[in-house]
């Protein structure tokens, strides 16, 4: 029996009703997007405040695993908030989300250091994270179905592209202010305690969001389900004992939510660590280049948005993944052979080799227990590739040359950065922060415009599909916790897992390995699942 969902007249938006809905909508997301994604611009800043440690590869881990702790607690914000979206109503759920989020972020800006506290300042930190994740497991998908449910299906992708935009906006509003921040303030009460304003900022941004949300009225499909008393009694339950459901949450776990947020972290995540990292580019030079490709995106996430009200969801996801798999790599090599050429110059000319007993590096060890552990971590920290092999006897190569290294002191950890720099700047490597040139920033950025272009494809029309492909009574719970658990798995554990792979193997690009292999299963799971033809309401004969 087909599932009507039609909005009533008398519930009907006008025109200046939508466009309310779309900005409260809009605005609370990118707040909650920015309060959640400043942890990750500041990842530098908070590795030395609140994860010390002897190991600079270790520490950046544990920020990553602190970002990633935040994802991991999405799919539990999404049961959660779910349930409640679908028994009490969309808006007051994400009123409750937004409000959560902006208190734990205003909370970091607020913990003592761990040289001030000890231990206790990362398991505040982790706790803080747990709470934005729970948030943010709820924010999407009544923000997303709230719009969703207020247009028709032919504007429906165009409606809620915006919401999609926003995700990318919440990123690119952490950078302008962390950008504002630092120029406003010297560089060293920046580091001292300035990086603390960004996040105390979120309290402001909470006051604007709720105070926009308040003005919305409940979502019309939700008023009318309560009005004909077709509220679900347990969502949770429901969204996987409805006829199809658990088959199409599998297609929107694996084919749609893992594939389209690794490209995302991708073009922009990774990009930003990249930069920083193994192309040695100044902070502040590589965070404008970032947030000006961010921004301009942005733009690509409306455009296929509305695309998909012509030719259907299915088309732009589907092409959107194939030219992920297929121009990936080409775009990461273009990046890094302008970025910094003559690093990547000297790479070529003089590759750094190493070969020893037990030649291996554990990013997760504070200190190498060998010493060939000891010189690759130290390699890996300055973002040098090399390569690596079993040997009876320790040797380091650059080039052709055999360097000195009995006269390496293992024991000291700054002498040694100190000697390695050397013997590496007499090879020709300069490992000198750089600033970009016009033609090289904008190179970078036209590069980057291409990896946006690929992720507004993947990501701009999924709001509508999503809201789409699942019954109206059980709307919330349905997306939101297959979206969560591909987006909080797959890609907030991204930075992590990549960090970790070019921490073992020493070549930077090899992180790009784990976004190829989820980009092409999600490929495979939507192209085979994925319903083509024009959008249209849920239709339970259809679905």
């Amino acid at each position: 029996m087909a599932t009507a969902e039609a909005t009533p007249a008398h519930l009907e938006p006008s025109a200046s009703d939508m466009r309310l809905v779309i900005a409260a909508s809009s605005a609370g997301t990118v707040f909650e997007w920015y309060d959640f994604f400043i942890y990750g611009t500041l990842a530098a800043i908070i590795g030395k405040t609140f994860f010390p440690s002897g190991n600079e590869t270790l520490q950046t881990l544990l920020v990553w695993a602190g970002f990633a702790v935040g994802f991991g607690f999405r799919p539990l914000g999404a049961i959660l908030f779910g349930f409640l979206g679908d028994r009490l109503g969309r808006k007051y759920t994400f009123l409750v989300t937004v409000l959560l989020m902006g208190v734990a972020t205003a909370g970091v800006g607020l913990i003592p250091s761990a040289e001030s506290i000890g231990l206790a300042a990362p398991l505040i930190v982790l706790f803080l994270r747990i709470l934005q994740g729970l948030a943010l497991g709820g924010e999407y998908g009544g923000a997303a179905i709230y719009v969703a449910e207020h247009a028709g299906p032919g504007r429906r992708g165009y409606f809620t592209s915006y919401i999609q935009a926003s995700v990318v906006g919440g990123f690119v509003l952490s950078l302008v202010v962390v950008l504002s921040c630092k120029s406003l303030m010297p560089a060293e009460i920046w580091s001292a305690r300035g990086w603390r304003v960004p996040f105390l900022l979120s309290l402001a941004l909470l006051g604007i969001s709720l105070w926009m949300r308040l003005k919305l009225s409940e979502s019309p499909v939700f008023i009318a389900m309560r009005e004909e008393g077709e509220i679900a009694g347990n969502p949770f339950k429901e969204s996987f004992t409805y006829p199809g459901n658990r088959k199409r949450i599998f297609i929107a776990l694996f084919g749609i939510a893992a594939g389209l947020t690794v490209i995302w972290y991708t073009a922009m995540f990774s990009a930003l660590s990249f930069l920083k990292g193994p192309m040695r580019m100044e902070d502040i030079h590589a965070e404008i280049i970032i947030g000006i490709a961010a921004l301009v995106g942005t733009g690509f996430f409306v455009l296929f948005g509305a695309l998909s009200d012509r030719v259907g969801r299915k088309k732009p996801i589907v092409f959107g993944y194939l030219l992920v798999l297929l121009a990936m790599f080409p775009i990461y090599w273009t990046i890094g052979s302008v970025a910094n050429p003559a690093l990547v110059a000297a790479a070529r000319a003089a590759p750094v080799s190493v070969a020893g007993p037990g030649c291996r590096f554990n990013p997760f060890d504070s200190e190498q227990k060998t010493e060939c552990g000891k010189l690759l971590g130290d390699l890996t920290a300055m973002g040098i590739s090399y390569s690596r092999a079993e040997a009876p006897a320790l040797t380091l190569s650059v080039g052709d040359k055999a360097l000195p290294v009995g006269a390496y002191p293992f024991a000291d950890k700054a002498a040694r950065t100190k000697l390695l720099q050397q013997w590496l700047g007499d090879a020709g490597y300069n490992l000198a922060k750089v600033t970009p040139s016009l033609g090289t920033a904008l190179a970078i950025i036209a590069a980057l415009l291409v990896m946006m272009a690929l992720s507004g494809a993947t990501f701009g029309p999924v709001a509508a599909l999503l809201s789409e492909m699942f019954p109206p009574r059980i709307r919330y719970s349905s997306m939101s916790i297959p979206y969560h658990i591909g987006t909080g798995y797959f890609g907030g554990f991204l930075p992590l897992i990549s960090s970790y792979i070019v921490a073992r193997t020493g070549d930077p690009y090899s992180g790009l390995w784990y976004t190829w292999a989820v980009v092409a299963v999600a490929f495979a799971v939507s192209a085979w699942g994925l319903k083509g033809g024009p959008p249209r309401d849920f239709d339970a004969d259809a679905a």
